[in-house]
Parts: C-alpha cells; structure tokens; sequence
C-alpha cells in the first residue's frame, strides 16, 4: 500500500501520531511519504533537539527516509526553512510555494491529512 502523510496541525500531540502511524506503517512493509506542511513546519526545530519530546521518533523519521516533503512557503513563515534545510530534509514549493498532493495521487498513493 503506498500512503501520503501529511502533516498540518502545529501541536505535537497530534504530530506525534503522524510519526507512530508512519514507523509503523514502514515497519509493515507499507511504501510511506510524510509531508509537513502548514504549522507543523514549526516542529522542526523543537524536533531537532534530542532532549524534547517526540525528537526520537522524528529522527527515526529521517533516518528512514520517510521525509519526502517539508512545505517551503509554510516553513519560511512559520521560521523552521533554515532548521529544515539544516537537518536536509526535502523543502517542495512546486505549487506556489506548497508542495502539490496531485503527484502523490497520480503515483497511487493515498493521502491522509493530520
């Protein structure tokens, strides 16, 4: 099954099931995309600090590869673009800044928003 994450909401709580839900979808054998967009761009930063909650995962995340877009214009304004560009995840803006869900469609993928 191949299935597009994607990632809004701004509150950990909620992103932290983005992160369980996409581990164990890949431990499964499921073909996985996270796609941050919105205000959860912002948990970029706290994520990339091993002492703060949830940071395991997300680097268990990356370290998967399962990163495929971090919305460049939703980064930029929330002040994570450098966080994001630092730690090398995907910064997608090809449609007007936000990264297009019509690709992941087209490639099959199912796309479930948080």
């Amino acid at each position: 099954m191949k299935l597009a994450l994607v990632a809004f909401e701004g509150d950990a709580m909620c992103f932290v099931h983005v992160l369980l839900n996409a581990l164990d979808m890949d431990d499964k054998g499921h073909d996985v995309a996270v796609i941050i967009e919105g205000a959860a761009t912002k948990l970029i930063v706290d994520l990339a600090d091993p002492a703060k909650p949830f940071a395991k995962l997300f680097a268990d995340l990356k370290e998967r590869g399962l990163v495929k877009a971090v919305c460049k214009a939703c980064a930029a304004k929330m002040g994570a673009l450098d966080a994001a560009k630092d730690q090398g995840l995907p910064i997608v803006g090809d449609m007007n800044g936000h990264p297009a869900l019509e690709p992941w469609l087209a490639d099959g993928y199912q796309i479930i928003t948080f």
